[in-house]
């Protein structure tokens, strides 16, 4: 079992960034495919960015391709999604998530996911 922990949300304006880190607690980290997630009111969860156990293969939400980047460094037991160009529609609950696959493998869709984190809250004023 594997807890995570979300920081690095807050308030920033438009065109500003953010970088996210989710910390994971536990001796496997090597072993999990993280996934960031967000939920903004009213609206579904929505899947923002993935990649896989050993970090080789990262997928993004269309939404932000080309302005987010995440990053897995398991020495640390840290996944990290950088935001820049950021848009008032991204305010949202950033969470991220974690599943033990194999190596390579990216989920994308929160349904495949075992392990949540709280979230921190992202809000992007215009």
């Amino acid at each position: 079992q594997v807890q995570l922990v979300e920081s690095g949300g807050g308030l920033v304006q438009a065109g500003g960034s953010l970088r996210l880190s989710c910390a994971a607690s536990g001796r496997t980290f090597s072993r999990y495919a993280m996934g960031w997630f967000r939920q903004a009111p009213g609206k579904e969860r929505e899947f923002v960015a993935a990649i896989s156990a050993n970090g080789g293969s990262t997928d993004y939400a269309d939404s932000v391709k080309g302005r987010f980047t995440i990053s897995k460094d398991n020495a640390k037991n840290t996944v990290l999604l950088q935001m820049n160009s950021l848009k008032p529609e991204d305010t949202a609950v950033y969470c991220c998530a974690a599943r033990v696959v194999n190596l390579s493998v990216v989920l994308s869709t929160y349904r495949e996911y075992d392990y949540w984190g709280q979230g921190t809250q992202v809000t992007v004023s215009s």
